[in-house]
């Protein structure tokens, strides 16, 4: 390579001599990029380096110990005894991630997800953190919350540690310029920068509200912090989307105004409490707000009521669209839950919800939102499929309705069958046609229809009703009450057939 570029040079050098020679009247030419200087963008600096030095420091790498038990690969072989068959073995694992500190006697932020074990049955022996300068020190597990991925730690040092603070990312705008600075596949102190991509971004989870950045994000920067170009914190980088696992330009990071007040709460040693009613919720997308008349995304579907609980005291209904709390519209930008979790527990709320098209307001007490298990007995479950004894139909019969659902009227036997409550009152799917939306939404035989629009059906022909009555109101999905053994009765629109 050395040969080929002084060949290049000598050529372009004789290329020179020629042209001045042969044209007194052009001058000496220089490379293209000789005293070249690109132009900063509007509000950004030349250059990073200034900003970056002072930011640095403040951002450390965090490394976990952990035991995993694992079950003994020769349990049930020969070699059973001589490795102690029966009994769990013990391997070793580690966790990699980034984290900054908040102030100068030690407390640093980062996510849950970097402390916490990383399986089932596994323990977290210690946490490492190690600064720019190389020294380490043993960090303790201050608090953390996992609805929101956050995690407090705090280490000791002889001597003052340099921090950052957080800005406000409410005034952060899409377009604008970020830094990133973790440690990416264990690679201290890389430095990234892009811009926010996008506010608001949901990927999921309850309390979502992700700044996404095309700043590159890997493995590894969990935790660590996205500055603006004051400096800074405005987000806890914290997921990637990536079918790779490596940076495709979209990560995200946790915003402070969100980060903040949790992080502040984590830090006195005390739980994060939110705001709850008692409610199981569905967003309202294009083929529930079709089957109920509504605009998507107007509002979030209330599927099922916690008996006891607020919303159930206040009067709401499974089938109610809540379309705001205490004057805050519900949106996808702020979902329902957020606006509730941060409502104050005890304290009354207005509730603005559409019930069968009419809008109503009710007033409702906040509660304290229970633990994560306590929320799962509320939660559905799914079952195994029920109804294999069922009066077998001609699925045929089903593709000739525009649901492509075919039902039987419940009978007592029917109802043992099922296992299902003995009152209860709709009809038994005996056939779904699989082309239909019904059947790509998972709708089966021994599911119960409990209503249609709202209104109870006990017959095919009553459910037949319930979709013409849909057609000549120009609607293309019908809101159907399921009910499938082990489960809470919920909500489903389904989209009608094209004819």
């Amino acid at each position: 390579m050395r040969y080929a570029y002084a060949i290049t040079a000598a050529l372009l050098l004789g290329g020179t001599a020629i042209a001045v020679t042969s044209s007194p009247n052009v001058g000496a030419q220089v490379a293209q990029n000789e005293g070249m200087q690109a132009a900063a963008p509007a509000g950004a600096p030349v250059s990073l380096a200034d900003m970056v030095e002072k930011l640095q420091p403040a951002v450390v790498n965090i490394s976990t110990k952990q035991r995993v038990q694992v079950q003994n690969p020769f349990a049930g072989t020969p070699f059973g005894d001589l490795f102690g068959q029966g009994q769990p073995q013990t391997r070793q694992a580690q966790s990699l991630g980034s984290g900054f500190l908040i102030s100068a006697d030690g407390y640093i932020v980062t996510n849950n997800h970097v402390v916490a074990p990383g399986a089932q049955g596994a323990t977290v022996d210690s946490i490492t953190v190690t600064l720019t300068n190389r020294e380490e020190y043993e960090a303790k597990l201050v608090g953390r919350d996992p609805a929101t991925d956050l995690a407090v730690l705090k280490i000791t040092a002889k001597k003052p540690l340099p921090f950052v603070k957080f800005g406000d990312s409410t005034k952060a705008r899409v377009g604008d310029w970020v830094v990133a600075i973790g440690n990416p596949f264990a690679l201290s102190g890389t430095v990234t920068a892009g811009i926010i991509s996008a506010l608001h971004r949901g990927t999921g989870g309850t309390y979502d509200k992700f700044i996404q950045t095309d700043a590159s994000i890997n493995q590894g920067n969990s935790g660590g912090p996205m500055f603006d170009m004051r400096g800074n914190v405005i987000g806890i980088n914290s997921q990637i989307l990536s079918p790779s696992g490596g940076n495709v330009g979209i990560g995200f990071a946790i915003p402070s105004e969100q980060a903040a007040p949790i992080i502040e709460t984590l830090r006195k040693g005390e739980s994060v409490k939110r705001g709850y009613l008692g409610i199981q919720i569905s967003p309202l997308g294009e083929d529930l707000a079709d089957s109920l008349g509504l605009p998507k995304n107007s509002g979030e579907f209330v599927q099922g009521v916690e008996p006891g609980k607020g919303a159930d005291k206040a009067g709401i209904k499974a089938g109610d669209v809540i379309v705001s709390v205490s004057g805050r519209n519900v949106t996808v930008d702020e979902n329902l839950s957020s606006i509730v979790a941060n409502q104050p527990i005890g304290g009354s709320v207005p509730i603005v919800l559409i019930r069968n098209g009419k809008r109503i307001t009710v007033n409702a007490t906040v509660g304290e939102r229970p633990s994560e298990d306590e929320l799962n007995s509320f939660a559905q479950t799914q079952d195994g499929d029920d109804g294999d004894n069922l009066q077998q139909q001609n699925p045929g019969d089903a593709t000739k309705q525009s649901l492509g659902i075919s039902a039987l009227p419940l009978t007592p036997t029917i109802i043992r069958q099922l296992g299902i409550p003995a009152d209860t009152r709709g009809i038994v799917i005996a056939a779904v046609d699989p082309s239909t939306d019904a059947g790509a939404k998972g709708l089966r035989r021994g599911d119960v229809i409990l209503t249609a629009n709202n209104q109870p059906v006990t017959t095919q022909a009553e459910l037949d009703r319930a979709v013409k009555q849909v057609e000549a109101q120009g609607r293309t999905a019908i809101l159907l009450q399921i009910l499938r053994r082990g489960s809470q009765p919920a909500y489903l629109p389904v989209r009608l057939r094209d004819k």
